[in-house]
């Protein structure tokens, strides 16, 4: 069974005076069949940069889409359960990405089903257990209390272990660089 967070939002009273304007278990929750053993979990979504902290208190509504808003970023929970490779061979990750906005995100014919990528620099935070992550040729074993920084960079996540992994990630929508040619500011950065 997936782990509910409770999630505290903040927030200022008429006067000015700073108080809690939310808390409970943060329901933007997204399982699927067609990955099992995954659950994320957002927190808070912003549409825009700077983000705004007096406007909306919930953020979060509507569908469940794997990329921070344009200009924007999403904070999320990712927990990932043990996986067994014998399942792993027989699903589709294309569609489970599909159903997140982001079909056209996997990487094809790669060497775990669940390779994609996102133009968008990721800050990660492994809060329990352990997990694999699988860049184009590298696994990187990480353990809790190791940061990653995902800069648009092909990756897949795999938990070779026994034990759930959870992971908390931001995720802030990116460009290949600020000055590149419109049509070069998204996608693999091309040298």
């Amino acid at each position: 069974m997936a782990r509910e967070f409770r999630r505290v939002v903040t927030g200022h009273d008429e006067n000015g005076v700073a108080i809690v304007e939310s808390d409970g278990i943060a329901t933007h929750r997204l399982q699927r069949e067609n990955r099992p053993g995954v659950t994320l979990t957002n927190f808070w979504l912003s549409d825009g940069t700077p983000a705004e902290y007096d406007a909306a208190t919930e953020t979060c509504d509507g569908p469940f889409t794997l990329h921070p808003p344009e200009n924007g970023s999403v904070f999320r929970v990712v927990e990932f359960m043990p996986e067994d490779p014998e399942v792993m061979k027989m699903l589709d990750g294309k569609a489970a990405f599909a159903e997140m906005g982001a079909g056209d995100n996997i990487v094809e014919d790669a060497r775990h089903p669940w390779m994609h990528r996102t133009d968008s620099v990721d800050y990660a935070v492994v809060l329990t257990g352990e997990i694999y992550m699988l860049m184009d040729e590298d696994d990187v074993l990480l353990k809790a209390g190791d940061v990653v920084i995902q800069r648009g960079t092909n990756h897949a996540w795999a938990n070779r272990g026994t034990e759930p992994c959870s992971i908390a990630f931001v995720l802030v929508d990116g460009v290949t660089r600020r000055g590149a040619a419109k049509e070069n500011q998204k996608g693999v950065p091309h040298r």
